[in-house]
């Protein structure tokens, strides 16, 4: 038996070996849907005669040159077996074939809510392979139809990467299909990210502005002491730096004459 393969839509041609001397050549058809059908032709009448076949199915040329069969426009109702018979003085020849019906999926790629590449492969068989240009931690998903296609769904969805223009590639029996898209972040997660540096920024303006008043305002032993008498000073240990650097702005702030610090207590 052999498997063939056509494309929806295109035709397809199944060949059957003429041998010397033919008598009798038989197409025996049975789709996987309906009911069986049957070409056939007598060499010795030189008549032809079919039974239950559509029109759609018929002798590719004159059978008693080329039994060839022909299926034009491909579709669902003609997948199935096709087995040629010869009868010859020679002995009796038969092939199988098994037809199966390709569907190119629509490619169609879109940015989500989140700003990451979509890439689907809609309504396929079989179902396609989908990969990117560049290594994706994504795992392809797969939505199954009632008319035997499928549709294949993959998210870019890599790591350690900040580059959004990104290439889809569809492989698939009946052709190969690749698309580009740039996605942009989405306007909320920007929004949400700047809101949180800005935050943070003011948060720390505002932490090194109080340390530097405390230092300018009282007695630089008690910052010290503050520092590593509080429960998080053993962490702020950066923070000597900074008081260092505070001690010398100072300085050019207070007067030439000696100046009293109060202890802040």
């Amino acid at each position: 038996n052999s498997r063939v393969s056509a494309t929806v839509g295109n035709s397809s041609v199944l060949v059957c070996s003429l041998k010397s001397n033919t008598i009798l050549v038989t197409w025996k058809i049975s789709p996987k849907t309906g009911g069986s059908c049957t070409l056939g032709y007598r060499a010795d009448q030189n008549k032809t005669d079919r039974t239950n076949c559509s029109d759609s199915v018929n002798w590719k040329f004159r059978p008693d040159r080329d039994p060839a069969l022909e299926i034009q426009q491909v579709g669902t109702v003609h997948e199935g077996n096709y087995t040629c018979e010869v009868v010859a003085t020679e002995g009796n020849f038969h092939k199988t074939y098994h037809l199966t019906m390709l569907v190119p999926p629509r490619l169609i790629l879109h940015c989500d809510d989140h700003g990451n590449p979509v890439c689907e492969a809609e309504a396929g068989k079989p179902p396609a392979q989908i990969s990117w240009d560049l290594e994706s931690n994504s795992t392809p998903r797969e939505e199954a139809h009632d008319d035997g296609t499928v549709t294949v769904v993959s998210t870019f969805t890599a790591h350690g990467t900040n580059v959004t223009n990104r290439i889809c590639i569809v492989s698939h029996p009946a052709g190969n299909q690749s698309k580009s898209i740039a996605c942009h972040p989405s306007k909320n997660s920007a929004w949400f990210l700047h809101c949180v540096i800005s935050l943070a920024s003011v948060l720390s303006l505002l932490f090194l502005l109080a340390v530097f008043h405390l230092y300018t305002s009282c007695d630089s032993r008690y910052v010290w002491d503050m520092i590593h008498t509080n429960p998080l000073g053993q962490s702020w240990g950066s923070l000597k730096g900074l008081l260092v650097l505070f001690h010398v702005m100072g300085s050019h702030l207070r007067p030439s004459q000696t100046r009293q610090f109060s202890t802040c207590s």
